[in-house]
């Protein structure tokens, strides 16, 4: 296999938090050597989330074999998840902000046809359901746990929780129609035929797409990760890479 460097569209502070993090894991678990060091081991598992090679050719890049790039890319990630926000505290921060934003996205995936739990009728793919949280700047504050994509958004925010969550924080949340009847302080759009709301109703609905289309910026910023627009791993691990990217992106923004 042919090597050649390659630049990372990231910030130097990604991999200093990356690696901070990895040498005090080591330190915890007392390892004396290892084949990468914990700022290689950082850059390897920063490779594959920002850009989505496969383990072989970064193992190949690294000098390391596919299994060993395997093992170092899953114990980054595993340790970054663990530093996620938890919904709580992406409630009480939401609860500061004048109000935040709410939408899910599917995040494609490699499934067959017969896997009709991760089938999007929406989206017309497989893939897995993911609700994003954002601020009233479009900036990304939390992302859930991954649900499989015949999973509606109204129902995947109630499993995990975020209507409940949102309304004991007092924190007023915009929507589209994908949660009608959230309830709680979920805002959603009056309901029905274009011509067949009123003319304030209408008023209204322009002034709520127009707040709640800020919410793609956190989505966009959740799949510029490229690994994250195209899934090729078991659907248990997805939840761990959404919570890797999403420690990462906080970091990297405070």
């Amino acid at each position: 296999m042919l090597v050649y460097s390659s630049g990372l569209d990231l910030s130097s502070s990604a991999l200093r938090f990356l690696t901070a993090h990895l040498r005090e894991h080591r330190r915890a678990l007392g390892t004396r050597w290892r084949r990468l060091s914990a700022g290689r081991q950082a850059l390897l598992a920063l490779a594959h989330l920002r850009n989505g090679h496969p383990y072989a050719q970064l193992a190949a890049g690294f000098g390391v074999g596919t299994t060993t790039a395997y093992r170092y890319i899953t114990e980054a990630v595993d340790l970054l998840a663990a530093l996620a926000p938890t919904l709580a505290e992406a409630a009480r921060a939401a609860s500061m902000k004048a109000f935040v934003l709410l939408d899910g996205t599917l995040l494609p995936m490699d499934r067959i046809a017969a896997d009709r739990p991760f089938y999007s009728g929406k989206h017309k793919k497989h893939g897995m359901n993911v609700q994003v949280i954002a601020d009233p700047f479009g900036r990304l504050l939390w992302a859930s746990p991954a649900l499989p994509g015949a999973v509606h958004d109204v129902r995947a925010a109630r499993e995990h929780g975020i209507v409940d969550a949102l309304a004991e924080a007092g924190a007023n949340c915009w929507a589209d129609k994908g949660y009608p009847g959230a309830g709680g302080t979920v805002l959603v759009p009056y309901r029905g035929r274009w011509e067949t709301l009123s003319a304030g109703q209408q008023a209204v609905n322009r002034s709520h797409a127009r707040i709640r289309a800020l919410v793609e910026q956190a989505i966009a910023t959740l799949k510029s990760w490229r690994l994250l627009r195209k899934l090729r791993c078991s659907t248990t691990r997805i939840t761990s890479l959404v919570q890797a990217v999403l420690s990462l992106h906080l970091a990297s923004s405070d």
